[in-house]
């Protein structure tokens, strides 16, 4: 016995084993899940979070296709197939905004401080809250798509083409709803995020062919319209809903869509971890 503690005295301080804190694709999944999950919880325990994406599409829809449909295109049945698909896109992105809002209220509250102590993904705390708000923009979509039926929009693109379009909108919503994740980590306060986020918003979305054909604006305004992401995917919603038309448009929208993924969301994982 003398002998063999002897030995391992001499033998000096055993190394320690590395902690493993590498989390499975898999698992990774499951954690997003569970968290979104949490995120419809929220939804189902205070419902008047979906005021905006009910009540902004119906009173958007009704007011701007009264207000200019005789004005641009003459009368209101040819102003829809140009403002439905401007609405939706106008009203889907900019829900995304709360997606901030909300992140930056769950970590004022410290709800993200036991996230990053449990044994889970980095990113699952992000992705589910992000991914539970595609919930919000598939009605957003819907509620968009029923008023404009109701007011006697037809797509000529089918039930394909409607399908295609919302598919479309909620994918880039999602997208853009990293950048708003980033702010809500980065700033202090909600209330900034939501100003700042509509102060961003706004301008890309009515400086857009949204809702209005670009043709009508000034030469400098139309160079900027041109190359206004807002523009691309409102050109392909436009396309899949009135002509079911799978164009270009629609290959940059998801492209981009992807490329602000790739982009934003290792960077506000990156940020969250270390700030919130």
């Amino acid at each position: 016995m003398t002998t063999t503690l002897e030995s391992r005295a001499h033998a000096g301080p055993q190394p320690i084993p590395e902690a493993r804190n590498r989390i499975s694709l898999e698992q990774s999944v499951a954690n997003t899940l569970t968290m979104a999950y949490r995120g419809l919880l929220k939804i189902k325990h205070n419902p008047e979070q979906l005021f905006d994406v009910v009540v902004q599409p119906i009173i958007f829809t009704l007011m701007f296709t009264y207000i200019f449909g005789g004005a641009i295109s003459g009368d209101v049945a040819s102003y829809l197939p140009i403002i439905i698909p401007g609405i939706l896109v106008q009203t889907v992105i900019t829900t995304s905004i709360v997606t901030g809002t909300q992140l930056r209220e769950d970590m004022d509250k410290g709800v993200f401080d036991r996230f990053k102590s449990l044994p889970i993904a980095r990113i699952a705390p992000l992705s589910g809250a992000l991914l539970a708000d595609v919930v919000r923009y598939g009605i957003a979509t819907t509620i968009t798509f029923t008023v404009g039926i109701a007011m006697g929009y037809r797509p000529g693109g089918g039930v394909v083409g409607v399908v295609s379009a919302g598919v479309l909108v909620v994918v880039c919503a999602f997208s853009i709803s990293w950048i708003f994740a980033l702010m809500g980590v980065l700033m202090s306060k909600a209330s900034s995020v939501q100003g700042i986020s509509m102060l961003i918003l706004f301008p890309l979305t009515f400086m857009s062919n949204a809702f209005v054909p670009a043709n009508t604006m000034p030469g400098w305004m139309q160079a900027f319209v041109n190359v206004n992401p807002v523009s691309h995917v409102v050109t392909a919603v436009r396309e899949l809903v009135n002509d079911g038309h799978f164009g270009v448009h629609v290959v940059w929208s998801l492209l981009g869509a992807a490329v602000i993924v790739a982009i934003m969301a290792p960077l506000t994982v990156r940020t969250y971890m270390r700030k919130a």
